[in-house]
């Protein structure tokens, strides 16, 4: 079995659900007593955030790169991000190490195109869902077509990640927003919709809305597994 490398802590919240995914995969792949080799390096998320909102994406890839390195040294095979977000600095950091990335969006791409599916709704902070780092991939690579929230709904979905869900609140408001957002981009001809934020699965649910949900950290863990063993 291959060693896992976890860059987390964007934020532990979700990086606890790679950690639980990832071991439960094994377990149920290999039984016994068998569990993940893992090492993770979880960061101080908070110096992170405030370079992301001043646009100081090089100032993110330094802080990033160096702890891909502690987990390169400390016996990684390969490395997963445990965010969609800092997907953006990626090849950054695969320029900093010698272990491969599982880039959580080919991950996410996979799935999809192995399901059939041609259009869909991306929800996540305003730099995934904005950017052409993550939804680019999937267009150009997997040949999606990729639908997202208009600018207020944008907004919604952001402020949640960060005042709510990266503290690990959740609010029956919050997921009542979200899931009227998950509603419209599918009555625009999403026919499933991604949650690329890390942090989403811990608000909305599949049993929660009858549109077809693909969230990332759960699909990320499993490629990760897979990958592993």
């Amino acid at each position: 079995m291959k060693t896992i490398g976890l860059l987390g802590g964007m934020s532990w919240e979700s990086t606890v659900g790679y950690y639980r995914a990832i071991n439960e995969g094994v377990k149920k792949s290999l039984g016994g007593l068998h569990s993940a080799k893992i090492v993770l390096h979880s960061v101080d998320f908070e110096p992170i955030e405030e370079l992301q909102h001043k646009g100081d994406w090089e100032g993110t890839a330094k802080i990033l790169s160096e702890a891909a390195l502690s987990v390169q040294a400390a016996g990684a095979d390969f490395l997963l991000i445990c965010t969609n977000t800092m997907h953006k600095v990626a090849p950054d950091i695969e320029k900093a190490i010698r272990i491969p990335i599982l880039h959580i969006a080919d991950a996410t791409g996979e799935v999809l195109v192995n399901k059939g599916i041609k259009t869909v709704g991306l929800l996540g902070t305003a730099f995934t869902m904005e950017q052409d780092f993550y939804k680019g991939l999937l267009i150009q690579k997997y040949d999606l077509e990729v639908l997202i929230p208009d600018e207020s709904d944008r907004k919604i979905i952001h402020d949640v990640i960060y005042k709510e869900l990266c503290l690990g609140i959740t609010t029956e408001r919050s997921k009542k927003a979200y899931l009227r957002i998950i509603e419209s981009l599918a009555s625009q001809g999403a026919e499933a919709v991604i949650l690329g934020c890390t942090e989403i699965g811990l608000l909305v649910k599949q049993n929660d809305t009858d549109v077809e949900l693909y969230d990332t950290t759960a699909i990320h863990a499993a490629k990760a597994v897979e990958y592993a063993i």
